[in-house]
Order: structure tokens, then sequence, then C-alpha cells
């Protein structure tokens, strides 16, 4: 099955995909933690929009991510809000007007506008962090993490192998479930026999992952692997002036939304 979160395969690479990872979670970390301390409405309204605007600009998406994003993004937030707002004390905010009311229960207006807050923080934080997670690739923000982070490569690559083993987990399973159903081994229907069936994959799987993890450790160790403390990359990932630019252009719109967010607040 593929990825719905993926770049469109043999597409020409867009400008977010050429920049550094780091340079990406450069841009936006600092204002995902300050969308952390905000309360009000237009602050993570204005930064949902500029990261949905910056994916969409930056980066050659799937036909399936940008329907996730143009209007799967919206509802969750707008659904969110709804859920959000109705565990609003209805006291705050019976000065507000009144939205809807069955039976004793009423929903009012100010409820619906915390809950709006809380669930567009959230929409925020996250559209902020597709930008270099639909961008960037792990094995590549190891790298960069390794070349200009100074993590310890030993620190580095052994995250890159565990990363590597969530593919071969998925190919393990499917093999598993395909012997199966050549053997003719079935639990039968509905939820209590998927449950068993599950908890049949688990010692096979375990099995592969302890096998696989032998074999990654032998051949760690037949290249000397951490035998020194340095090692000569044959992927580099170097930090370029356009690096910069995007940092310094997103941080300036950045603070250009939250003076125009304080104005409209």
């Amino acid at each position: 099955m593929s990825d719905p979160f993926a770049l469109t395969t043999g597409a020409p690479r867009y400008f977010l995909s050429r920049l550094n990872p780091l340079a990406k979670l450069a841009a936006v970390l600092p204002f995902m933690l300050w969308l952390l301390l905000v309360r009000d409405v237009w602050t993570p309204f204005l930064f949902l929009i500029l990261a949905m605007v910056t994916i969409l600009i930056g980066a050659r998406l799937s036909w399936r991510t940008l329907l996730l994003l143009v209007a799967g993004l919206p509802a969750v937030v707008f659904v969110l809000s709804l859920s959000f707002g109705l565990w609003t004390d209805a006291s705050r905010v019976d000065t507000t007007p009144l939205v809807f009311q069955l039976g004793e229960f009423r929903f009012f207006r100010g409820a619906w506008l915390i809950g709006l807050a809380t669930a567009l923080r959230l929409g925020a934080v996250l559209a902020l962090a597709l930008i270099p997670g639909l961008t960037t690739t792990g094995p590549d923000l190891v790298r960069a993490s390794v070349e200009h982070l100074r993590v310890p490569y030993r620190v580095g690559y052994t995250a890159l192998a565990a990363y590597r083993f969530v593919p071969r987990f998925r190919h393990d399973l499917d093999l598993i479930r395909q012997a199966h159903r050549v053997r003719g081994v079935s639990g039968g229907r509905g939820p209590v026999a998927g449950i068993r069936r599950a908890l049949g994959y688990v010692v096979p799987l375990l099995a592969g992952a302890i096998r696989h993890a032998e074999r990654v450790s032998f051949a760690m160790d037949s290249r000397a692997f951490g035998a020194h403390e340095s090692r000569t990359e044959r992927h580099l990932l170097p930090l370029q002036v356009r690096d910069g630019v995007f940092v310094g252009l997103f941080w300036l719109c950045g603070a250009g939304l939250l003076v125009l967010a304080a104005q409209l607040g």
C-alpha cells in the first residue's frame, strides 16, 4: 500500500526537498514552541495558513496528501473545536451568544471559540511539523545531525539502523500472513479471531527481528564500526546559502504574522 504522505515518485524535486533537513527544522521549531504558549485564535490560524501555503508551494505531493491538507486538516480542526468546546465550563462563557441548546445542555459561542483556539494550535503545530516531515527522509536527517550537530555517529547510525527495521517488519509481516494463508491457518472471523491471529504473528516477528539484528551487528563489526572517533561520510548534506535564505524568510514571515495577530486580537 502506498504511503499517502509521500512525494510523487518521478517528480521534480521542489525547493523544500532540496533544503537541508536542519534548516527546515530551524525554520519551524521556534514557532511550534511559541504556539504552545499562545491562547488566542488568530496566531495559530495565521501560522496554519503559512504552513499550508509553504507546503503546497514548496513540495510536489500526491493527490491524497493534497486532499488531506486542503480538506482533511480543516475538517479535523472544526471537529476538534466542537469537541473541546463541549468540555468547556458553561459558567465561564454564559455571557456570550447561545449557539444551540439540547435539553438542559447549552452550547455558547465562547465555548466554541475556546475549543477553536485549542484545535487551531494543534493543527498549526502539525502543519508546521509537516514542512520538514513531508520533504525529509529519516536517513537524511540522521546524516545532517551527525555532520552538523556533532551527534556521535555511533548513536546516529544506530538510530538509522533501527529506522530501517520498520519496513523490514512490514515485509516480514506480509510474508507471515501469506504463509498462514497458504497453510490454511485461520483463527475464524470476528474481532477475537483477529486478535488471536495477531498474537500468532508475534513469535515469528520477534524471531525474524533477532536474526536481522544479529546480521546487522555482524556487518557493523566486520566494517569496524565504532572503532574510530570519526568516519568519512559518503553522502554529504552541506548547509548552503539557500538554507539560510529560507530560514531568514520564514522567520521574517512568522514575525510579521505575530505582529498581525497581536493587532487583530
